[in-house]
């Protein structure tokens, strides 16, 4: 869920470039009306997180720094929460760019890399939630959104120095590399080149004993290779599924309690005037005059805000009352106002000012108690099923916990109990291939696979009534444990005798590809090599593949043959052995030629030029980032990390 925000800084050209800007991006955010950025602690100074230097990185720099991480990860997953950010190693993450970045700009000033007044003001300058509607700079706009956001101009142009530097220091070594077009045309020739072989197999089948083992060989052997033959854990596990209609039937509803949540719930059935709007908040009122003008001439909200580098948001249906107590009165009275498709006069909030496009109108009658019995009457049923259903899993607990056993429990639910056959941790049951444990049990395995024998429990294995027929509840046991252990030789004889023949067949198909081998090396063709050998194996097969096959085969997944895989790794004319897995066998491999591909394009020997150059350069600054940490020096405060995390962890669950 975080391989945006990772692959977005997972260098230190993309720290420098990123976080040189991550509370420009907070403002930025809050320019394009999106709210509720400001964090309580500013960038006001605090416990330090991580001494860098003489430096330092502080604790609420480190809470806004994840924060704004957070706003850029939810726009490509809007489900990310801080919660989850934490504990995806997101704030870490941002730590570990907050240092490099600071250590960066720390050993930038030491070698006399400065970032000039001039040079932060263009920066502030550029920053669309900086700009007037003229599209310039403009420093009432500019003072508004600071004071808004809790922040000092000090702060934000050290903030922005920091980052400069460190684009000094980085971009240099990430764009100063460059790869000679000879290199890049043959790397470019290797990415279609064919390659051409021939490959026999060894069985190991073809090279079985003649004779059988003796009950000597048989018995070492099986001491030898005892882990070969660990039989898994087993268990016997009883259920008894059941579901809401082990409540049985419930009293309906009396009139009395339908006319009292008729009166609890009135304003759901009380009449109802809402309207569904698009909003664009602005600083000034002048801006907003300005955008009001623009859609008056015919632009639309959403074009007139996005040439200023903002954006309209579409919200959902709003009541008079709901509209003044989150923005004014008066934007609760000028949308009310306002026809369906128009937009409302500029109104002020204590978020700016607002221009309102109303788009829907959404009336509904209030609704009589016999208008709506019918649906009081269902709520009312389901919820006292549901208290009744809760109530009888809390009696199980207790009846557990008082030592009933699970056929007391299930009989007293009406439910019937099931006892499944051995099974293992993954749920196959044991010596029976292609069979499983039973649907209803897969989600409580590991569980089981952890309880002590004889010691019910109870659990949902479904999400709702819907699933395996409604009875999405089951008590459960294991009543059988089988430890894991080396099955007894006696029992599987003929299985340590099969093993034994692979074994012995393996070694001898390997002995007899390296003689081909040695053959082959001497001058001798691989026909002649392999009938030197007297092995009797399947004919020789000739091969062919380019490596582009081979790269779209492998990125698939599809399962290429380990021998035409080697062959990418081998030099023309050379022989190589190779096994085939599991003591199956053995392959003896010929590369015999190897075809470059064709490269007539200078665009691709350009783009290759790049990406090689990119990679070199990458390696270059992942190397200039670590040796500047260790000439300037790192030091971490795990508490103060620990404060910052649980001052987010907690904002991200009240969220």
């Amino acid at each position: 869920m975080l391989s945006f925000f990772r692959n977005f800084l997972k260098s230190k050209i993309g720290a420098g470039i990123a976080l040189l800007v991550l509370v420009l991006i907070t403002l930025a955010f809050v320019g394009g009306d999106i709210t509720g950025q400001r964090d309580s602690a500013g960038l006001v100074s605090g416990a330090s997180v991580a001494t860098v230097g003489k430096d330092g990185v502080e604790e609420g720099e480190l809470a806004l720094a994840a924060k704004s991480a957070l706003t850029r990860v939810q726009g490509q997953d809007p489900t990310m929460t801080m919660k989850a950010l934490i504990a995806q190693g997101g704030l870490e993450q941002v730590l570990d760019e907050l240092i490099d970045r600071t250590a960066t700009a720390f050993f930038g000033k030491k070698v006399g890399v400065v970032a000039g007044d001039r040079l932060i003001d263009s920066e502030i300058a550029r920053i669309p939630a900086f700009q007037g509607v003229d599209g310039k700079f403009d420093q009432a706009t500019f003072r508004q959104l600071l004071a808004q956001q809790g922040l000092s101009e000090k702060s934000l142009r050290e903030d922005i120095a920091q980052g400069l530097i460190a684009q000094q220091l980085m971009l240099p070594a990430q764009f100063g590399t460059t790869m000679s077009s000879f290199a890049a045309k043959r790397y470019a020739s290797l990415l279609d080149e064919n390659r051409s072989g021939s490959v026999v197999a060894l069985p190991s089948q073809a090279f079985f004993p003649e004779k059988a083992p003796t009950d000597a060989e048989l018995q070492a052997f099986y001491k030898a290779h005892t882990n070969a033959f660990i039989r898994p854990e087993r268990r016997v596990i009883r259920y008894a599924a059941f579901g809401e209609d082990a409540v049985g039937n419930l009293a309906a509803p009396t009139a009395a309690e339908i006319a009292k949540r008729y009166e609890t719930d009135k304003a759901l059935y009380a009449p109802q005037d809402n309207r569904k709007i698009t909003q664009l908040i602005v600083p000034t009122e002048a801006a907003a005059k300005a955008v009001a003008s623009e859609v008056a001439g015919g632009k639309t909200l959403e074009a007139a805000a996005q040439e200023k580098g903002l954006s309209a948001a579409k919200l959902e249906f709003f009541s008079k009352q709901q509209l003044a107590s989150q923005f004014s009165p008066a934007v609760a009275d000028a949308v009310f106002a306002t026809p369906t498709g128009k937009l409302t006069a500029p109104q002020k909030s204590a978020l700016g000012w607002h221009l309102i496009r109303v788009e829907e109108e959404q009336r509904k009658p209030e609704r009589p108690l016999a208008a709506v019995s019918a649906e009081i009457v269902a709520k009312l049923t389901e919820e006292k099923k549901r208290t009744a259903f809760t109530d009888l899993l809390a009696k199980i607990e207790d009846e557990f916990a008082n030592g009933a056993s699970l056929v007391e429990v299930a009989k007293s639910v009406g439910a019937t109990v099931e006892t499944t056959a051995p099974i293992t941790a993954n749920g196959q049951v044991y010596g029976k291939a292609g069979e499983t444990a039973p649907a209803q049990l897969q989600p409580v395995l590991a569980t089981a696979f952890g309880m002590d024998q004889e010691k019910p429990q109870a659990s949902q294995v479904g999400k709702d009534a819907t699933q395996f027929g409604g009875k999405n509840y089951i008590v459960y046991d294991v009543t059988q444990i089988t430890p894991s252990a080396p099955a007894p030789i006696k029992e599987i004889t003929n299985d340590v005798k099969a093993a034994w023949a692979l074994d012995k067949g393996s070694a001898a198909a390997k002995a007899a590809a390296l003689k081909v081998q040695a053959a082959m090396r001497q001058g001798k063709t691989l026909e002649q090599a392999i009938a030197a050998s007297g092995a009797k194996v399947p004919p020789v097969e000739q091969v062919s593949m380019s490596r582009a096959t081979l790269t779209a085969a492998l990125r698939s997944g599809r399962q290429v043959p380990p021998p035409v895989s080697l062959m990418f790794h081998m030099a023309k004319g050379t022989v190589k052995v190779q096994a085939a897995g599991q003591d199956r066998g053995w392959f003896v491999v010929v590369l015999k030629e190897v075809v470059p591909g064709k490269v007539d394009s200078p665009v691709l020997v350009e783009g290759t030029q790049r990406e090689l150059g990119g990679q070199l350069g990458q390696a270059y600054t992942d190397a200039l980032g670590k040796a500047i940490r260790k000439e300037v020096g790192v030091t971490k405060h795990d508490k103060a990390i620990a404060a910052v995390r649980r001052q987010l962890d907690g904002a991200g669950s009240a969220e």
